[in-house]
């Protein structure tokens, strides 16, 4: 079964009650996880740091911004707790090896690293002294690059999964890297998923019938609403439909048809199977043309449709009268 996450990021606005709503919102949807971002902007961040989307009329600087993002220990132990009420895993990104502290005290399941952290190192060292599991997003990254830390990875022995990911936001039908999902199935031997930015339900759709084992993408109450991702996320309603859809292909792909057996459709065949008729009264001895012959319902009053060309040539024993079947009994 896909493994999907919803992703709420900053949509909160760094309100404790908007992230609250959000939980109640996609507990409904059927997600399995919700996941957040957790920044503490001393241990991550500098005032140096610039805009990736001059979204924000309040906040000075970017350094500004992933302050007012901040929650308190205490306020994520009851974003967490909210989490575990509603039966939604509770997953949160780290951008600070003090992030991975705060969130081993508050208590997750498995780690997702972000795209832009893929080759820290050091981030990557404090998340796999944890002994946890590991999400990786590789928006960024090479293959060179994520071999590099897939190796990381390997030699720390870390239970690891990875995401095709294109870090465009929104991310357009050219930009999807569809054709990753399959390369890395190959390539890495562990589970492949793939992070959406389209702000549409296709790509996810597409990514799961390719055998996305996760799927994460970002969700908000309103595509206009402030924030750096709104326009690249799903609406609730949205996400609650593309969940359905991927329930939906997850019991199709668990459900292989045999295509070498048709014994269920005996009944079906012989209902809209034809046999062979004639299209025009004909006399003994006519001598049958392709141009005499129609097919007609059902299966089994005639020779069958598909055994036309023995009939061709042969002469007919008696007269037939036009629209009858025809049967080897017919025939000289």
């Amino acid at each position: 079964m896909t493994f999907i996450i919803a992703e709420i990021a900053q949509a909160h606005d760094g309100s404790l009650g908007i992230a609250h709503s959000y939980i109640d919102a996609v507990a409904k949807t059927g997600a399995d996880a919700i996941k957040f971002q957790t920044h503490i902007a001393q241990a991550e961040s500098s005032i140096h740091e610039p805009f990736r989307v001059k979204f924000s009329k309040q906040d000075k600087t970017r350094f500004d911004y992933w302050n007012r993002m901040e929650f308190s220990l205490e306020q994520w132990q009851e974003i967490k707790s909210h989490c575990d009420e509603v039966g939604l895993e509770f997953m949160s990104s780290p951008f600070s090896n003090e992030a991975v502290d705060l969130l081993e005290k508050v208590g997750v399941k498995r780690y997702k690293v972000g795209s832009g952290e893929v080759n820290n190192f050091l981030l990557l060292e404090k998340i796999a002294q944890t002994r946890k599991p590991v999400i990786i997003s590789s928006g960024m990254s090479s293959y060179e690059e994520l071999d590099a830390t897939v190796k990381f990875l390997e030699n720390r022995n870390v239970e690891f999964s990875i995401l095709q990911c294109t870090t465009s936001y929104p991310t357009n039908a050219k930009q999807y890297g569809l054709n990753v999902i399959k390369e890395f199935i190959e390539r890495y031997k562990v589970p492949i998923g793939f992070s959406d930015h389209s702000a549409s339900t296709e790509a996810c759709i597409a990514a799961t019938a390719l055998g996305a084992e996760l799927l994460e993408f970002h969700v908000v109450f309103h595509k206009e609403i402030f924030g750096p991702d709104a326009k690249s996320s799903l609406t609730i309603e949205e996400t609650t439909s593309l969940v359905k859809a991927v329930r939906t292909i997850n019991e199709a792909m668990n459900n292989p048809i045999d295509k070498s057996k048709n014994d269920q459709f005996s009944k079906l065949k012989h209902i809209f199977e034809k046999s062979l008729a004639i299209n025009k009264d004909c006399a003994e001895g006519y001598v049958l043309t392709f141009s005499d012959l129609e097919a007609k319902k059902p299966k089994g009053f005639g020779i069958d449709a598909k055994d036309y060309e023995a009939v061709i040539g042969k002469a007919l024993k008696h007269p037939l009268k036009k629209w009858d079947f025809l049967n080897l009994k017919d025939l000289k």
